[in-house]
């Protein structure tokens, strides 16, 4: 057996959440590739005594049932975008402040790790918890391991108030922008590029809707007191025969990322709008969600956190709780900018910094 033959060593949740960070990221689970970190999640938490612990797929959930009259749900994904030589974590210090250092380590397996710490830990917390960990979350949709778990188990699902544990720079954001993918095609007619006067080039055709693009100006839409910015923008072209052949066809990928005011449909109905003259195919689409910061466990939160509520501009699971009908937020440690960087790196206080506000408010401290 070679060394990367061998099987991850086992998951010690009584370190620090830091260590925890790095020992599950250098545990590579690249979505597809999940099995053996959740393997190794489930085997941590199953002697705990406090937790039930269940597995779909790759997916764990482990939940206390301590008769709480309110329950919180808590969850966070253990699959990462492809690996980058970012490949075992190390620790770094620029200009004075301490980074572990890896992929994983923002996009949200700090996250994960703080959870996972609590969930062993807190025997007694003031309210029930649902912890779920789930797979599939950085590809499609349809894939997504919470999406499969709330088809085969919606009862998990049960709550007055999920968290979400995607970084946020330890601030609290509230809900998330829908997220719509599009193909605009253009036809036109072959032809040998010698002769492209008697052609029709599909390529050429896309450029007004360049051009329309280039000059979009996103707006910035204010949802139940927090300001929405969205995203309007081309994310890939395809078309081309030859290299002495005029194109007959032409693709060019859309993506919009829309307010939590809007729905699908509506998103859909702005972009038909914006280009008319284009044949338009919904690739992929997922609705945002309103921020939910009305629900008193999460006034609570927020309060306990101590930092004013943002929103947050990206698509998350949240949205998946919303339309579920339970309220959600956003927490984590990380910058989100630097989520998926082949620089991805996280501040260790911000890990440490989590795991306590976490851990207070679930004490009810």
């Amino acid at each position: 057996m070679t060394a990367s033959d061998a099987p991850a060593p086992a998951l010690d949740l009584t370190a620090d959440a830091v260590e925890i960070t790095r020992a599950i990221c250098d545990v590579p689970s690249v979505s597809g590739d999940e099995a053996t970190l959740a393997d190794l999640i489930e085997r941590a938490l199953a002697p705990a005594a406090h937790l039930e612990v269940l597995r779909d797929g790759d997916a764990v959930v482990a939940r206390t049932d301590l008769g709480r009259d309110r329950r919180v749900v808590i969850a966070g994904h253990i699959d990462t975008v492809p690996i980058n030589d970012n490949l075992p974590t190390r620790f770094e210090t620029i200009d004075g402040v301490e980074y572990l250092w890896g992929r994983g380590t923002v996009d949200m397996k700090a996250g994960v790790a703080v959870q996972l710490k609590l969930a062993l830990e807190l025997a007694a917390p003031a309210v029930d918890v649902t912890w779920m960990w789930y797979d599939h979350e950085e590809v499609a949709a349809d894939l997504n391991g919470l999406g499969r778990l709330a088809a085969h188990r919606p009862d998990l699902f049960a709550g007055d108030f999920a968290i979400l544990g995607e970084p946020s720079n330890g601030a609290v954001e509230g809900g998330c922008n829908g997220n719509l993918r599009v193909e605009l095609r253009a036809r036109g007619v072959r032809a040998h590029s010698a002769r492209s006067w008697v052609g029709e080039n599909a390529i050429h055709k896309l450029a007004p809707a360049l051009e329309r693009l280039a000059a979009y100006e996103a707006q910035t839409v204010e949802v139940d007191g927090l300001a929405y910015r969205e995203g309007l923008n081309a994310v890939g072209v395809g078309g081309g025969v030859a290299g002495n052949v005029i194109p007959d066809d032409a693709t060019l990928h859309v993506n919009y990322r829309f307010a939590p005011s809007r729905s699908i449909d509506e998103a859909v109905a702005h972009v038909r709008e914006l280009f008319p003259e284009y044949e338009l195919t919904v690739v992929d689409s997922a609705d945002g969600a309103r921020p939910g910061l009305d629900a008193a466990l999460a006034q609570e939160f927020v309060a306990a956190v101590g930092a004013e509520a943002k929103p947050k501009y990206g698509w998350t699971d949240v949205a998946r709780f919303s339309a579920m009908g339970v309220p959600a937020v956003n927490f984590g440690p990380g910058d989100p900018l630097k989520a998926h960087a082949d620089d991805e790196r996280v501040p260790l206080h911000q890990i440490r910094d989590c795991d306590a506000a976490l851990r207070a408010w679930l004490s009810g401290d």
